[in-house]
């Protein structure tokens, strides 16, 4: 082969690796984290309830962090209200505490006058995250409660939603708060109706005992990077990918974790775009 045509080769095969290098780099830093889905998910489970109940899962808002502003947050709103939800739960992590390139900080209250108007006959019900709770989380908690957000901490209360009776308790995030299961749950009553638990970080789910039908949780981002055959190299959870994203079930128990809308950190998702999920839980 002439040298000219090694040459040429060459030449061909760099600019193909640095066009790939430079598509997946706009990719993961701008076109996927700029970007919003709905993701549709059914979890079939022992439920007290009458008929499917649809949840809207809102997590890891992370207001303020790149592509994630006020217009951002519209139009979460608008397609968590478009898909119709029985009730919304948001998992925490409201704002964002730690710099970012290409973020700034939003103040809780503009936040909570955004998510004023989500609607859902069985209302929004809420737990903080660990941004919340690094930020100031009494006031974060007082910017959601001002602004119609049922916020449940160490506590429980039993809401009638439209496919019947269920109790929602909350704890406080596993790094910031009390996270106390056993107060979240003392004072629901042994009524037949099911427990629905909410809770920042998946971490708990371990300790979650048997009476609780089903667990939400968010906090991972779900790795916000899933490389193909490798997954997610970065899971902020002390059981690593175990708990990273979706349908959790062991021992019986279900457990469900949010990827979550915001970034943190570094402002990047790759195979991981930024969701409002819209789970459907299906009595058996």
């Amino acid at each position: 082969m002439k040298a000219e045509s090694r040459r040429r080769i060459w030449r061909w095969s760099w600019t193909a690796v640095a066009s790939a290098l430079l598509f997946l780099g706009l990719w993961a830093f701008w076109l996927e984290p700029a970007s919003l889905v709905l993701s549709e998910e059914r979890v079939s489970l022992a439920l007290s309830t009458h008929r499917p109940l649809r949840v809207a899962i809102l997590t890891d808002l992370h207001v303020g962090s790149p592509f994630n502003g006020i217009a951002r947050l519209r139009d979460v709103v608008r397609r968590t209200n478009a898909a119709r939800p029985d009730i919304v739960c948001i998992l925490g992590d409201v704002v964002m505490i730690h710099g970012i390139v290409g973020g700034r900080q939003v103040p809780p209250e503009e936040i909570g006058a955004e998510l004023r108007h989500l609607s859902a006959p069985a209302g929004v019900v809420a737990v903080l995250g660990n941004h919340d709770g690094w930020f100031d989380h009494d006031r974060v908690r007082a910017a959601l409660e001002t602004s119609g957000v049922r916020v449940i901490e160490e506590a429980s209360s039993r809401i009638e939603t439209p496919a019947g009776p269920l109790w929602f308790a909350g704890i406080s995030d596993l790094w910031t708060g009390r996270h106390d299961i056993a107060a979240a749950l003392s004072s629901v009553r042994d009524d037949g109706a099911s427990v629905v638990l909410l809770t920042h970080n998946p971490d708990v789910f371990p300790f979650v005992p048997g009476r609780v039908a089903l667990t939400l949780a968010g906090h991972t981002h779900g790795g916000q990077v899933r490389l193909p055959l490798i997954g997610r190299p970065v899971v902020p959870s002390q059981f690593g990918q175990r708990f990273a994203a979706g349908h959790v079930v062991e021992g019986g128990r279900h457990l469900f974790v949010a990827t979550g809308i915001g970034t943190s950190i570094l402002p990047v998702r790759f195979r991981v775009p930024p969701t409002v999920t819209l789970l459907t839980l299906v009595p058996e």
